[in-house]
């Protein structure tokens, strides 16, 4: 007998999502990886708001709609009791099978007219959420057609397939973590089908482009040039997450691990002249923040901390946790914001009128989202370096 969980949870534990993330759909539609339990291991793509606050009874858990249908044998798609479209395809370790990976969880153009059939306030009495809650959850239920569809099918079989080899060769059999290139251009096949059906004036570009880069990176990895193949995959995995929905919310770990393969890019390139550090607490990792947050601060600190000095500088990443919200802080030792920029922020007491530095649209979006209370706001800025704020309220 197979220690199912604890194969999975291994495998989580050995930068799942830095193998997988980078080959899921470019979309908002939900991506999860479950045990047998339904315990929920990874969420590549999170599941929507509407899915937790109306079905779960636990956090990290699908609802038991979701559970009953897991490992029944008969289909691999279903829809839900509110209309959702689901896939979940099993993850099968010898003759067992150890997880699944559940895809979806939007509506079909066959079934979105059972949205407005759902009464909001019943819902909100049976859950105790607000109406404006589940309302504005329920308007964000993203719809695909029947063509999407079957790519996601295709994908989530893929995935599974490959978290089943993963297993077999890096858990059980102690094999060294090998790339299979050749699976991850079939995969990355069926995400520009995902860019096709979305919009066509898109298609040539993501194509000819992530395909270049994953012919330069096979050339890399036949030449043993590891370096530049590492850089390879960092930027396209860098491109992949850009193309995402800006408004989208992601994982924290998600947004780090992007910031990780950005920070390595620009570690090769200033080499010695650049230290950076990372330390984020675990209990933060889960959290949802908008994609794209951390980047044009971590950037600014280079740009205009370390890049003007001499011998460069560190960037610092750190995280603290208070009542009601979270912070997490980037820190540079450089020269700190240039006067003019510094009054302007200190008299506005926001970081308003400072689009040269990146910070005005990061600040916008985060108010846009979730309240005038969260945002940017500037904790230190001198001769011995600056240190940006970043308020978001707990999920």
């Amino acid at each position: 007998m197979i220690e199912a969980e604890n194969l999975l949870v291994k495998l989580v534990d050995q930068r799942l999502y830095g193998r997988y993330g980078s080959v899921i759909p470019i979309s908002n539609i939900s991506l999860i990886l479950v045990d047998n339990m339904g315990k929920i291991l990874m969420e590549f793509n999170p599941e929507p708001e509407f899915c937790k606050l109306v079905c779960k009874k636990e956090a990290a858990r699908v609802c038991d709609g979701c559970l009953s249908r897991l490992g029944n044998g008969l289909e691999h798609r279903y829809v839900c009791e509110y209309g959702l479209e689901s896939i979940y395809m099993p993850i099968v370790v010898g003759e067992e099978t150890v997880g699944f990976v559940i895809g979806v969880q939007a509506y079909s153009t066959d079934t979105e007219y059972k949205k407005y059939l759902l009464d909001v306030a019943t819902l909100s009495e049976e859950t105790g959420e607000s109406q404006e809650k589940i309302a504005k959850a329920l308007s964000t239920l993203g719809t695909v057609d029947s063509k999407e569809i079957r790519i996601y099918e295709q994908i989530c079989g893929h995935v599974s397939n490959n978290i089943a080899l993963d297993i077999e060769e890096r858990i059980l059999n102690n094999e060294t973590d090998i790339e299979r290139l050749s699976i991850e251009k079939e995969i990355l096949e069926k995400k520009v089908l995902d860019l096709e059906i979305k919009n066509d004036s898109l298609v040539i570009n993501p194509h000819f482009l992530f395909n270049t880069l994953n012919s330069i990176a096979r050339t890399a990895y036949y030449e043993n040039s590891h370096t530049t193949e590492e850089l390879i995959y960092c930027l396209s995995d860098i491109l992949r997450y850009t193309l995402k929905t800006e408004n989208q919310l992601h994982t924290i770990e998600a947004e780090i691990d992007y910031i990780n393969k950005y920070l390595y890019i620009q570690k090769v390139r200033f080499k010695d002249r650049l230290n950076f550090e990372m330390n984020i607490s675990k209990e933060l990792l889960p959290q949802r923040i908008l994609n794209m947050t951390l980047q044009p601060i971590v950037e600014n600190a280079l740009i205009h901390g370390i890049t003007p000095k001499r011998d460069g500088g560190s960037v610092k990443i750190y995280s603290e946790i208070c009542k009601e919200e979270f912070i997490i802080y980037v820190e540079d030792d450089g020269n700190g914001f240039p006067p003019r920029v510094l009054k302007t922020i200190r008299e506005r007491k926001n970081v308003e009128q400072t689009n040269s530095l990146g910070l005005n649209s990061t600040n916008r979006r985060l108010k846009q989202h979730f309240g005038e209370s969260f945002g940017l706001f500037i904790k230190k800025s001198d001769y011995s370096g600056s240190i940006v704020g970043i308020k978001f309220p707990k999920s």
